[in-house]
């Protein structure tokens, strides 16, 4: 009879360790909750990653501006210098500028002919610092 009793107690300590541990828990909340605030973490999240891209992108575009304008600056400088250079050795301006015209031209008829491999370049030049590669 005392084991009857003593299986009959632990039986019942097991019953209320368990009901106890049951109501401890915190209640579930819902999973529209929870996927709605998930929803809205990933919203925020993108648009952080959005803004990052896109101020990333502003300035890289300023940088180039600068850099860009710098080196049309250098180069008309440049030119001048070389026009004048030639100028007085061949003895007169008008001949010296008329050089550095036709190096112009030469140019601008390389970049007539190589357009597509130019245009090819700048596009991939501007895809790779869209996606920072």
């Amino acid at each position: 009879m005392r084991t009857l009793v003593r299986v009959n107690t632990v039986k019942f300590q097991m019953e209320e360790k368990k009901e106890g541990t049951q109501q401890e828990q915190p209640p579930q909340r819902p999973i529209l909750e929870e996927l709605k605030e998930y929803a809205e973490t990933r919203f925020t999240l993108s648009k952080y990653k959005a803004i990052e891209k896109g101020s990333s992108v502003a300035a890289s575009l300023v940088t180039d501006v600068i850099v860009a304008v710098c080196g049309v600056l250098f180069f008309l400088f440049a030119t001048f210098t070389l026009a004048l250079g030639l100028g007085s050795a061949m003895g007169a301006a008008w001949k010296g500028f008329g050089v550095v015209a036709l190096l112009y031209l030469v140019i601008v008829l390389i970049f007539v002919f190589a357009k597509t491999s130019i245009r090819k370049f700048i596009v991939n030049l501007l895809i790779s610092k869209m996606f920072n590669k």
